[in-house]
C-alpha cells in the first residue's frame, strides 16, 4: 500500500515537472515572438518638405497690398479664409504651393499678385505627427521635425513613468507598411547609451508598454 502511494506520488511529481517545463517553454516562446527587430539608426528623408495641417498658423504676405496681408489659422477642416479668399484648401500643401494657390485666387481681383506664405505655428497633417502612447510621463501628439530623434521625443514627453518597460518599447512605422521596430528607451534615457538613439519618421507611433516584473 505504501509502495503504491509512493509510485502515485512519483507519477504526479513527474507530471507536474513536465507541466512546468511545458509552461515555461510556452512563456519563452511567447517572449521570443513578441520581440521586434531593432529600429534603423537613420530614418529621415533628405527631400522632406513640411506640409501644412489643421491648427497651423500661416502668415500671408501680399506684396504691395498690406490690406490683404495677415495671419490666419488653418481650420480643422484643413481650409483657410482671408480677405477676398473663402474656403481655400491648405492641408497637405507646402508653403510655396499654398502661396501659388492664393495668387491664383487673388488674381480674380488684383493684377499680378505676389504672395509669400510663412508658417508661424507648426502642427502638421495628422499623417505626419508623432504619437506617443503607453507609459510616457505625458503621452501626446508631437509635430514631426526633420532629423527628430527618439531622445527628442522622450524629452518632449517628460520621460517614462516608474512602471514603464523602456527596453520593451517599440516604434510602429506606417511609412514602412506598419512595420514595428524595437527601441531601448531605458538604455538611452537612464543609462545614457547614445547607441540606442534612433531617428523618427513622419507618422511614427512610439509604444511604451508597462513592465510586469
Amino acid at each position: 500500500m505504501i509502495e503504491n502511494s509512493q509510485n502515485v506520488w512519483r507519477s504526479w511529481t513527474a507530471v507536474l515537472r513536465l507541466l512546468f517545463i511545458a509552461i515555461m517553454g510556452g512563456v519563452m516562446v511567447g517572449c521570443a515572438s513578441s520581440t521586434y527587430p531593432p529600429a534603423p539608426a537613420t530614418a529621415a528623408s533628405a527631400d522632406y518638405n513640411y506640409h501644412i495641417g489643421p491648427g497651423d498658423m500661416v502668415n500671408i504676405v501680399v506684396w504691395r497690398n498690406p490690406e490683404l496681408s495677415m495671419s490666419v489659422p488653418v481650420r480643422p477642416d484643413g481650409k483657410l479664409a482671408s480677405p477676398l479668399i473663402e474656403d481655400l484648401p491648405a492641408i497637405g500643401k507646402n508653403p510655396t504651393e499654398l502661396a501659388r494657390d492664393i495668387e491664383q485666387a487673388l488674381g480674380k481681383f488684383i493684377r499680378d499678385p505676389v504672395v509669400t506664405v510663412i508658417v508661424t505655428q507648426f502642427v502638421g497633417p495628422y499623417s505626419e505627427q508623432i504619437r506617443v502612447v503607453g507609459e510616457a510621463a505625458k503621452p501626446q501628439v508631437l509635430p514631426y521635425k526633420q532629423n527628430m530623434t527618439l531622445l527628442d521625443v522622450m524629452i518632449a514627453v517628460g520621460g517614462m513613468t516608474d512602471f514603464a518597460d523602456g527596453n520593451g518599447a517599440s516604434i510602429l512605422r506606417p511609412a514602412n507598411g506598419n512595420a514595428q521596430y524595437g527601441v531601448r528607451i531605458k538604455d538611452l534615457v537612464k543609462r545614457g547609451d547614445v547607441s540606442a538613439n534612433v531617428e523618427m519618421k513622419p507618422g511614427d507611433v512610439l509604444i511604451i508598454p508597462r513592465s510586469w516584473f
